[in-house]
Formats: structure tokens, sequence, C-alpha cells
């Protein structure tokens, strides 16, 4: 799963072969860019090692950051080392506990704990509030030249013009809310998660089974299609999308009869699917 924003690249996990779906994405080999784990089964970081390597291939030069739970950083150096490869650039670990993963001016990204079989992270990226849209009547009738003065407005910066002062607030509307955007990793849902992911413009859930072999998602720490939409709901989830099938499932038809049972806006996930988020 990757989230792109203003050239920068948010990957959540990387399984078997992320280097070649991300190579088909086209996101680019050198962008700024963060990569959260949410745990150490290899479905979900094994990819870590191709992608490292084919980056390195790629001339990457740019730092890149990975955020995961401990055992992270031993899992790739010791890789590293047995594959005897080198980098082209270098790579900042950070073990991730419960609260605040990452945090800038821009978004934040924020930890809880999943109930699984290992130490698992589900992860919310959230978005800080945007300025207001700027009012092109209202910055003519102040007689505000157009350009660098415009922008600096629009930045949320106070500008003088001829010792008079203007503020952003008399040419910007009301602030606009961020986005928030909620990565489950593999869990069984719990109260916990719920509270953690209210309000989510856009939820990617667990969704292993289906709620007639509930028994085995509990016995496996997965959840069912049907819990994950009860929990979208309860969570009041604008968008639920469901992911991680089991093998055994054809396709993923009656995962989404399921869940569209309980949440009003719900889709499966599929390979190179892409979402604009505004």
């Amino acid at each position: 799963i990757c989230l792109e924003r203003e050239g920068e690249i948010l990957m959540f996990d990387a399984g078997e072969a992320a280097q070649i779906s991300y190579l088909k994405s086209g996101l680019g080999w050198n962008k700024k860019m963060k990569i959260f784990v949410t745990h150490l089964h290899g479905d979900h970081c094994i990819g870590l090692l191709g992608l490292l390597q084919t980056m390195t291939m790629q001339h990457r030069t740019e730092a890149l950051e990975i955020y995961g739970p401990s055992g992270i950083e031993e899992f790739i150096s010791a890789n590293i080392k047995v594959l005897n490869f080198g980098l082209s650039f270098s790579v900042i670990i950070t073990i991730v506990e419960e609260g605040i993963v990452f945090d800038s001016k821009i978004y934040s990204v924020y930890a809880c704990k999943a109930n699984h079989s290992v130490i698992t992270y589900s992860y919310l990226f959230v978005e800080k509030d945007k300025p207001g849209r700027f009012d092109l009547e209202k910055a003519k009738a102040l007689a505000i030249p157009e350009g660098k003065l415009w922008n600096q407005l629009q930045n949320g910066m106070e500008i003088k013009i001829e010792g008079k002062t203007i503020i952003p607030e008399q040419v910007l509307g009301g602030k606009r809310p961020g986005k928030k955007i909620g990565i489950s990793g593999d869990t069984m849902p719990t109260k916990e998660l719920e509270k953690f992911f209210e309000g989510c413009d856009y939820l990617v859930f667990d969704s292993t089974f289906l709620d007639e072999t509930k028994e085995k998602a509990e016995e496996t720490c997965h959840s069912t299609a049907k819990q994950a939409a009860m929990l979208g709901k309860n969570a009041k989830v604008k968008n639920l999308i469901l992911t991680h099938f089991s093998a055994r499932y054809k396709d993923e038809t009656r995962h989404l009869e399921e869940a569209e049972q309980i949440h009003d806006s719900v889709m499966t996930a599929k390979d190179f699917l892409e979402i604009e988020i505004k």
C-alpha cells in the first residue's frame, strides 16, 4: 500500500516481490520515502530485501526511512550481510511503539497495537488541517499584487503593503480538515482499533475470511469481512477497503457482499488499485 503526497511516498508493508509491483506502479525510485512495517511475517516484510537491492540498482541516493516493530533492524542487517549486497543510500530505522510514530507540520503517523499472533501495529495517517481556499476577489479588492505576496498569504504568513498589515484570514476561507487514512495490518477486531480508526476517510482492514469461518479467523488472529465492516461502521469510517483475502477463495465477491450488508461504502483491494483522495 502506497500513499503518494506532494512527491513523497509512504509505503505500508512490503510483501513478496514488492520491488516488481513498485516498478510497475511507476512511482519513481529516488523520491522521499518512508516504509511502515506492521509486523515481521514474511508476507508483510520479506519484500524489503528485494526493494532495497533494486533501489540500489536504480542508483537511489535519497535516504530511506523504515519504521517497524522490534526486530526489524536485525532482520534487515542480517539479511544484507548474508546476501552480501551494499546500498547506494542510507537507511534510517525507527522502532515503533504505540502513539506518535512520525510528526511534521503537514501530517502525522500514529501506531496502535493490533491483535495478531506476533507483535503487530496498525497505522493511522493524519493530515494536518489545510489553509482555506484563496479568494481571488478579496485579494484584488485589497489591492494585493499577484505573485509572491499571494503565495505568502496562502502559506499562512502576514504581509505588509504600504505600511498596512494584511493577515491570511482576510483572503482565505475556513480551514479545510485534513484526511485520515487507516491501515490495519493483520489483526482481529478490537475496541482499541475501533477508537483508533474513528472518523477515517479511508480504512484498509484485514478481511481474510468470511463470517462462516469466523472460528478460523479467531484461531489465526485475523478478521472476517463482516467484522471489518462492523468495526468500520462503529468507527464511522467513510470508506472501507477490504484486504488480505485467504487463498481459499477464488475471488472476493462474497467478502464484498458480506461487508456491504453492514457498511455503506465498501470496496475490495486489488493490485494497482488507485484512489484519488480529495
